[in-house]
């Protein structure tokens, strides 16, 4: 194989911005195993396509928003929803992994919010898109990006939180 060899690129860029990729899917989903079967599912989709990907000057991106795609898409349909008691102990050997860990309760905090809004603020406030961004990604409104983040940084503020079950059942009120 040469070194500009699709295959191989596509193999260095996972090997690269897989622990990245992880830790994003991670926030969404709230639990390991959802997070691992994510990132697979939008890698399958990514490798693909990697031939019209890789000359964009952003794959990275592309992952991020096919992951984010298709947990707008989960959320839509109708399915039992878990809670996870905390985050699990990360294997990887990565130090940017420990990161969420350094800022005390936040991931405690980001967990505990119902999926749509954690996506709404991981989207808005990790990685920093713009509000037309996250609902393009979202597959939503500007107006509902906007209500879902006021709304979670509001229980984030109040300190709801602190009942997962409680924040889960407004959520699902407030959406109907």
């Amino acid at each position: 194989m040469r070194s500009g060899d699709p295959e191989r690129q596509f193999d260095a860029f996972v090997a690269h911005r897989f622990p990245a990729l992880y830790r994003y899917a991670y926030v969404l989903t709230g639990n390991q195993h959802d997070a691992e079967d994510l990132v697979q599912e939008a890698l399958t989709r990514t490798g693909v396509a990697w031939g019209r990907i890789r000359r964009k000057d952003d794959p990275e991106g592309y992952v991020r928003t096919t992951m984010a795609r298709i947990m707008a898409n989960r959320w839509r349909r109708p399915k039992l929803e878990h809670l996870v008691p905390g985050v699990p102990e990360i294997a990887a050997d990565d130090p940017g992994l420990n990161r969420v860990h350094e800022v005390d309760g936040l991931d405690a905090a980001l967990q505990a919010l119902p999926p749509r809004m954690r996506a709404v603020l991981v989207l808005r406030y990790f990685e920093q898109l713009s509000e037309e961004e996250t609902a393009r990604a979202l597959g939503c409104s500007r107006g509902t990006v906007k209500s879902q983040a006021s709304r979670a940084l509001a229980k984030l503020r109040a300190g709801m939180l602190d009942d997962p079950e409680r924040a889960l059942m407004e959520d699902r009120r407030g959406r109907s």
